[in-house]
């Protein structure tokens, strides 16, 4: 995989891997990680797509939102001016678990610009919740990060990422990417899990926008359960359960996930090419 690449947008600096050509296919990465994360996949898929996986908003090199307490649509509209600024008018859009959340909020808002979206480890949001258990959840992650620091809070963290098969290699590469949040960028992505709301914005999707649902058997982060809950509003939707994967399921089980995701991307297919 090759370094990140900048692009200036309408919503700030933002920082990206890319690799190959074609359709694109753009991931979005969870709240303890960034696009590098998704090294297999700019590997695995390059050679039929335009392979593109952001840092979010506050991660990497790319500006924090303005807004100490971002909603999804602050991420989406960040989304839509990267896509804009790399002149891409519709794409395969990939989010994976806080991911998730932005990605579902983009198709909600601009379904004529994704081809087929792909939800993976869905985190459902928060907004359900009572505002007190809300707050007690935010003021425990933002917690592990003040008295722990970065690395601290990876290193407690990061393994419940993984499955019970994970070797130490996934391991280390979830932790160095989760201690390299940023102070600015995860409070801000604490609060936006806190408000999200993932089953309003799948409710909202027109009924003819191909959507997809992947997780791993082993995930304790975003459970089997809390998955299949949103494909009950999509019933016509495959779901994909891959055995053994814990949350990073791109990362532990990269060939069966790139075998997913890019299949069903390949069915949908259009260039998503400037006009």
């Amino acid at each position: 995989m090759t370094g990140a690449r900048e692009v200036r947008t309408a919503a700030g600096t933002i920082t990206y891997h890319e690799a190959g050509s074609g359709a694109p296919l753009v991931f979005l990465h969870g709240i303890g990680s960034a696009g590098q994360s998704f090294a297999d996949q700019l590997d695995g898929l390059s050679g039929r797509f335009r392979v593109i996986a952001w840092d979010a908003p506050g991660y990497g090199g790319s500006a924090a939102p303005a807004a100490e307490a971002p909603d999804a649509g602050i991420y989406a509209d960040a989304l839509a001016a990267f896509l804009d600024a790399l002149e891409i008018p519709a794409c395969h859009l990939v989010g994976h678990s806080l991911g998730a959340l932005m990605a579902a909020r983009f198709a909600a808002l601009w379904p004529q610009r994704v081809l087929s979206l792909a939800l993976a480890s869905i985190a459902v949001g928060q907004g359900y919740l009572p505002d007190s258990e809300r707050e007690t959840l935010v003021a425990q992650r933002l917690g592990d990060l003040d008295q722990l620091g970065a690395r601290g809070m990876a290193e407690k963290r990061g393994p419940r990422l993984l499955g019970p098969d994970a070797d130490e290699t996934m391991i280390r590469r979830v932790i160095d990417t989760m201690a390299a949040v940023r102070p600015d960028g995860y409070p801000r992505a604490v609060r936006m899990l806190s408000q999200g709301d993932v089953l309003t914005d799948v409710a909202r999707l027109p009924a003819d926008l191909p959507l997809q649902i992947v997780f791993g058997s082993a995930d304790v982060i975003t459970p089997p359960e809390r998955n299949r809950s949103v494909a009950v509003l999509r019933p016509e939707a495959p779901v994909h359960e891959i055995p053994g994967a814990g949350h990073a399921v791109y990362l532990e089980k990269p060939d069966q996930f790139n075998a997913v995701i890019g299949g069903f991307a390949a069915r949908h297919a259009k260039t998503g090419a400037p006009a």
